[in-house]
Parts: structure tokens; C-alpha cells; sequence
């Protein structure tokens, strides 16, 4: 009898079937192979490398359960050694019948990357099943940075692939950096356990709010709903009402401004999920569309609260311009100071073309500061105010008589006629609603009854309006033909500023006049006191004679007037 069959060979990696012994299968069964490293914790051993490739038969794998140093040595050939030493595998390229190839050999060459070390090397058996779980990094911050992939010759990026610069390269601490640029915030949400427990806890996940609308329109609709403080059913009861007690014009102007538009409205009558989990905006929207046509209401309540404010405001300015034009035109002080311009005025172009004038234009009026006596320090306006205080003296707080005059000048007819055509269109609006909300059934009952009462008062004030407005009309374009202007060319608002600007030159010029003989009258008296008892009673008679202001209007004026003659 020859000698007994060798074992097979150890199984290859991954739990497959043992190849079937050399020679066909000759002899008895094989032995069993031995049990795995460790009593059978774990899973198979992951691959040995390739070898490197250099030629001669590759060294077959070592058992599973060795735990020598080094690989051991390759089993004897079939046959001619020992009975107790099973044959080696068949060598590469071998094909003999029904004979699997051999599990891959043990190497240190250049082989697949990425291979995990041999099992039976030095040290113990690292298997994927039983090796611990590195910790999981934390999510960090990234830089946003644009990345080089390939690097140009010569540059500080090539030259830093080299192995003598990486080096340089400090080691970055990863933990120091995933506490300082961590992604992850911690959160004190109540899905936590407590102190020590599990940060999300073992509580369902909260359900997503589901938004439609565009999320920078959601966004402001809610902090505009965060400002008027009041739930959603109670504002659309205040809005039927109109009830401006609970709702201001800011609050309902901003109601206007977020009213759903005919796209949102669609898009939230085809939505077809749970409502409960829409935004707040949508839910607000929601809530406005029970309402028929509630943008238009919403303008009608806006309307009704500032009706009141507007129609009072707009009546006052109305009143102003009356009375500034019946005060300029009753004022007998005015037309005077007039006619002494007029004077004074064909005095100094006596003998030209702009002499033997029977009036001038209302802008004139403005040129007396440009007429200058001959030492540059007195106008034509001084000198003005100079003659009526020595002739006329009661003319010359004339700008008492226009009480009104500063008002009117800052109101623009243009300005009300905008806000009465407002006041008109805003009226009829009212009516179109109160008639369209006929039809609109229960939920308007309220609304009308309110908006009725409100009609009714509103119609009276707008005629009463609207009358004092045609009146202004008149009387403003009177004014233009008092003073010989035609109101097309010189609308009411250029007479007012002219004849204001008129009595602010008029009273400093004034003012000028009397700083000027206040000076006078005490270097007089300072020249008094240095001079001998004779001159003091010279200048005496000569002050008594003369007035301060007669002298200086002689000293100025009396050239010119020879020259012109």
C-alpha cells in the first residue's frame, strides 16, 4: 500500500469550498481543516497581497491559526516526503483535472493597492468584523476656496509636492480643529434626555412645515404678523367691522401689502396635503381668503380711517388760500406802499423809456434790494422804508394786514388738487364695494351696515368739499388779475412766495434803517461831549433842524437825482 493521501490545502479567503486534492482525487477522504483563529469569533480574513512578481513559484499562504513570526515554510511535494505533511497546492498554470488556482501567495512586492495586511503576519489577526470603529469626525466648517489640481512647473505648489517641503508642513490637530470649526451646533431642543443623556433623544422627528409662498415674501408676512399681535379670527372680524379701534391705518396698510395675490390664491386651493402643516404666512392667506375680495375691503377700511383726517386737513388748506387772498386784496396798507414804489420808481426813470410807468410787474417788487445808492450801503429798499417812516408811518407794519400769507405759501394748489381728485376716487370706491357685497351673502352683513352709515356722512363732507375747492379756484386766479398778472403765467403760488419774500426784505431793510440812526445819534452825542459849548449848541440846532435820516437820504440820493436831471 503506497502512502496515505495528504490533507487539502487551507481554504481560500471567504469561506469557498477547499480545492480538491492533486492527482485526481486519489486515496482516502482529507482531513478537516483546522478551526479559524480564535475559536471562530469573527468573520474570514481579507485577502493576502500579490506577490511581486519576480518570477519562481509563489510562496502559498500560511494557516490561518499561525501566530509565528515571518510566513512558514512551503509543505513538502505529494509523494516524497513524509506521510504526515500534506503536498503543496498545484503551482500556477497548472490545469489539472477538476483543480480550482491557488489562493493568492503571500508578498511584500508591488502589488493591488489598498490590500489589508495578511492575517497570519506579526502580531494578531485584523479582521473588519472584530477590528474597533474609528470615531466619527465631525462635520467642519469648509473654506471656500477655488482648488488647484494641477500644479505649474516652478510654481510655490509644485515645488511644495516634494517630499523635503512637506515636511515643513506643521501637524494639524484635528481635535483642536473640529472644536474651534465644527458644523454641527449643539442644540437644546427637547429631544434631549438630560444631563448626560442622548442629544436627540429617542423622541419622533418633528414634522416639516410645509411653505408654498415665496420664503422671502413668507418671511416679512410673519414679522408683519408678529407686530399686530391678535389671532388670525379676530383680525378678519375687526377687518368686516371696520373697526378701526383694533386695527390702525399702519396695520391695515400692511394687510394690503400682504394680501394674497391670484396665483397664491390658486396655488393654495390646489394644494392637496394636510393644511395643518402649511406656514404661518400660508395659513394667513388662508384665513384672508374666507373673505370676498378682501383686498378690496381692506382699501375701503384704509380709506375710511383716514376719510376723517384727510377732509380736515384738506379743508383748513382750502381756508388758508381764501383768506391770504381776500386779505392781500382788502389790505389798503399794501396798495399804498404800491403806489410810493410806483413814485419812486418813475422819479428814477424819469426822462427813459422806463419812466411815466402806471404800474409794474409783481416780481419788481424783488429788484429794489438791486438798485444801490453810491456808497454800496443803502438800496432802493432802504430808502423806501426810510420815506415811509418820515411820511407814512402807519404803513409800515403792512404785513399785519396778511395774517395769512406765511401759510399759504407753503401749499401747493396742485398738492389739494391731487388730494380732492383722492378724496373723489376713494368715495366711489366705497360705493362700487358697498354694491358688490350685496352678493357676498352672511359674511358681509356687518360690513355693510358699517360701510352704509359711513357712506352717508361721507357724501355730505366731499360736496361741502367740494364746493369750498371751486371757490378757492376763483379766488386764487383773482389774485393773479389784482396785481395785473395773467394766472396762467403767474399762478397763485408765484404771487404768494413774491409778496413774502417782498415782506421779509421790507422789514430787514427796515431793521437796517434803524441800526444805522441809532448809530448816528450817538456818534452825534459823542461829538457833542468832546466839542466846546459853542459848536455843542450848533449841532444842537442843526439836529433840531434836520432829522438823521433826512440828512443821510440827501447825502445819498441827491446826486443821482441831479444827474437824471
Amino acid at each position: 500500500m503506497g502512502p496515505p493521501p495528504p490533507p487539502p490545502p487551507p481554504p481560500p479567503p471567504g469561506g469557498g469550498p477547499p480545492p480538491p486534492p492533486p492527482g485526481g482525487g486519489r486515496g482516502g477522504p482529507p482531513p478537516p481543516p483546522p478551526p479559524p483563529p480564535g475559536g471562530g469569533r469573527g468573520g474570514p480574513p481579507p485577502p493576502p497581497p500579490l506577490p511581486g512578481g519576480r518570477g519562481g513559484p509563489p510562496v502559498p499562504p500560511p494557516p490561518p491559526g499561525s501566530r509565528g513570526p515571518g510566513a512558514p515554510p512551503p509543505p513538502p511535494p505529494p509523494g516524497g516526503g513524509r506521510a504526515s505533511q500534506p503536498p503543496p497546492p498545484p503551482l500556477p498554470g497548472a490545469r489539472g483535472p477538476g483543480a480550482p488556482p491557488p489562493p493568492p501567495p503571500l508578498g511584500r512586492g508591488r502589488g493591488v493597492p489598498n490590500a489589508p495586511s495578511q492575517p497570519g503576519g506579526r502580531g494578531r489577526p485584523t479582521t473588519t468584523s472584530s477590528a474597533p470603529l474609528a470615531p466619527k469626525r465631525a462635520s467642519l466648517k469648509p473654506l471656500h476656496w477655488v482648488k488647484v489640481t494641477r500644479a505649474m512647473q516652478g510654481s510655490l505648489w509644485a515645488d511644495t509636492q516634494r517630499q523635503e517641503d512637506q515636511a515643513r508642513a506643521p501637524e494639524i490637530d484635528m481635535s483642536e480643529l473640529e472644536s474651534l470649526f465644527s458644523a454641527t451646533v449643539a442644540s437644546s431642543n427637547s429631544g434631549s434626555t438630560g444631563i448626560g443623556g442622548n442629544r436627540r433623544g429617542t423622541s419622533a422627528p418633528k414634522p416639516e412645515i410645509v411653505h408654498l409662498v415665496d420664503m422671502r415674501r413668507a418671511n416679512n408676512c410673519e414679522i408683519m404678523l408678529t407686530k399686530i399681535k391678535m389671532p388670525l379670527p379676530d383680525m378678519i372680524t375687526a377687518i368686516l367691522a371696520l373697526d378701526s379701534s383694533t386695527l390702525d391705518v399702519d396695520q391695515v396698510e400692511n394687510l394690503i401689502k400682504f394680501s394674497p395675490t391670484k396665483e397664491e390664491m390658486e396655488m393654495l386651493k390646489n394644494y392637496s396635503g394636510d393644511k395643518e402643516m402649511l406656514g404661518r404666512c400660508e395659513q394667513f392667506f388662508l384665513e384672508l381668503m374666507k373673505v370676498p375680495r378682501v383686498e378690496s375691503k381692506l382699501r375701503v377700511f384704509s380709506f375710511k380711517i383716514t376719510f376723517s383726517t384727510q377732509v380736515e386737513e384738506l379743508r383748513s388748506s382750502l381756508v388758508i388760500i381764501n383768506n391770504s387772498s381776500k386779505e392781500i386784496r382788502a389790505s389798503v396798507k399794501l396798495r399804498r406802499i404800491m403806489q410810493t414804489i410806483l413814485s419812486l420808481g418813475n422819479a428814477l426813470n424819469q426822462g427813459t423809456a422806463r419812466g411815466s410807468a402806471i404800474g409794474f410787474k409783481l416780481d419788481s417788487l424783488l429788484k429794489l434790494t438791486d438798485t444801490r445808492a453810491r456808497n454800496n450801503k443803502m438800496t432802493l429798499m432802504h430808502y423806501l422804508c426810510k420815506v415811509l417812516a418820515e411820511k407814512m408811518e402807519e404803513l409800515l407794519d403792512f404785513d399785519k394786514d396778511l395774517v395769512h400769507l406765511e401759510a399759504a405759501a407753503k401749499i401747493q394748489l396742485k398738492s389739494l388738487a391731487e388730494e380732492m381728485q383722492a378724496v373723489t376716487k376713494g368715495l366711489e370706491k366705497v360705493e362700487q364695494e358697498l354694491i358688490t357685497s350685496e352678493t357676498d351673502g352672511a359674511v358681509s352683513v356687518g360690513f355693510r351696515k358699517v360701510l352704509k352709515d359711513f357712506l352717508y356722512t361721507a357724501e355730505a363732507d366731499v360736496r361741502s368739499l367740494t364746493s369750498l375747492y371751486s371757490e378757492v379756484g376763483r379766488n386764487a386766479d383773482s389774485l393773479a388779475q389784482y396785481f395785473g398778472e395773467d394766472p396762467a403765467r403767474c399762478p397763485f403760488e408765484q404771487v404768494i412766495s413774491t409778496l413774502l419774500n417782498f415782506v421779509n426784505l421790507f422789514k430787514k431793510a427796515r431793521e437796517d434803517n434803524i441800526k444805522q440812526a441809532e448809530a448816528e445819534r450817538k456818534k452825534i452825542e459823542k461829538d457833542k461831549i468832546k466839542s466846546s459849548p459853542a459848536k455843542r449848541d450848533s449841532v444842537d440846532v442843526e439836529n433840531s433842524r434836520l432829522s438823521p435820516l433826512k440828512k443821510e437820504s440827501d447825502r445819498m440820493f441827491s446826486p443821482r437825482r441831479s444827474k437824471a436831471g
